[in-house]
């Protein structure tokens, strides 16, 4: 995966080592507007296939990083808005994703199977 210049070592310094919640935000920031991912796809993506609850718990505390993740575009595998107590007020994650287009009705996104964007066939890893 592109990790850019942000941790390239000037000479004679060591690069800053990724950890695995940059790798994470990395992955969730190349989520386009008006699509949605899931926890499972992004944890394959960084070679964590078994991983989800980890992506979970970095959707989790990614509210302060910059540059800003977009939390509120995972959900679970079934396109519903699990994360959506971490959100404040909860309901703040089904209006991000309204607010770009995709339609939420009872926690889960209509037309999950069309909206999925699935960083292992979009990205260059």
């Amino acid at each position: 995966m592109k990790t850019g210049k942000k941790n390239k070592p000037t000479p004679g310094q060591k690069a800053a080592p990724i950890s695995l919640y940059d790798n994470i935000y990395e992955v969730v920031r190349c989520v386009p507007k008006g699509r949605v991912t899931s926890y499972g796809a992004v944890a394959a993506a960084i070679g964590a296939a078994s991983g989800a609850r980890v992506v979970g718990y970095a959707m989790n505390t990614c509210a302060g990083v910059k540059p800003k993740v977009p939390a509120h575009r995972v959900v679970n595998r079934n396109g519903m808005l699990t994360g959506k107590h971490h959100f404040s007020p909860p309901e703040k994650m089904q209006q991000l994703l309204e607010k770009e287009g995709i339609e939420i009705v009872d926690d889960k996104v209509v037309k999950f199977d069309t909206l999925f964007w699935d960083p292992m066939k979009e990205l260059e890893i």
